[in-house]
């Protein structure tokens, strides 16, 4: 091993553990008339710094590839790095954890979180079954949603799109997952779902 491969090697390293604690693997559900089953699910990986320290987010968004910089919230200082795009995920954010893979028990969600995306990218979305297996596969991840306010066979009753779509006028109702990490953020999914998403 060269002087080079050590030291990305440690780099490698280094970055796993920062988003080890720091970082979040979650996938929201949407609400897309667009899409065959009237529903779309969005994996999202993101990871968090105090704004005084950006630096760090840049070196994760170089090695990566991939990725945007934004502010967390209005209500702070800190910085999050983003990656929705798809082949994103799939090529670049995935297997880079996979080679240097997390240690704690959040591999298991990252592990969920690689499947999702794999069986988006293979279609199987496309069908009510596979979505439904997708969408319990995700609801699954960070603590088994012990803080959700919807019921499964709320989110999974596709079959009946008229049912769901009746509930357009009520108050949104959100589905929280466990805390991330350290940094305490939570990935949320909003029923009724938004509009504004892609496939």
């Amino acid at each position: 091993m060269t002087g080079a491969d050590n030291q990305q090697e440690r780099l490698d390293g280094y970055i796993s553990g920062y988003v080890d604690g720091e970082g979040s693997f979650s996938v929201s559900v949407q609400r897309n008339p667009s899409c065959r089953i009237g529903f779309q699910l969005v994996p999202e990986f993101h990871v968090s710094q105090n704004g005084d320290r950006a630096q760090v987010l840049e070196l994760i968004r170089q090695r990566l590839g991939c990725g945007y910089i934004k502010p967390n919230s209005k209500r702070d200082q800190a910085l999050v790095l983003v990656v929705r795009n798809r082949r994103d995920l799939l090529e670049r954010v995935i297997p880079f954890f996979e080679q240097s893979p997390i240690l704690s028990t959040k591999r298991a969600d990252f592990q969920k979180f690689a499947s999702v995306v794999r069986g988006l990218a293979q279609g199987h979305h496309r069908t009510e079954a596979g979505f439904c297996e997708l969408l319990e596969l995700a609801l699954s991840m960070n603590g088994r949603g012990r803080n959700r306010k919807v019921r499964w066979s709320e989110l999974v009753t596709v079959r009946n799109p008229q049912r769901l779509h009746a509930g357009q006028g009520r108050e949104a109702r959100k589905i929280q997952s466990e805390l991330h990490g350290d940094m305490q953020s939570q990935a949320e999914m909003t029923w009724p779902p938004s509009l504004n998403a892609w496939e």
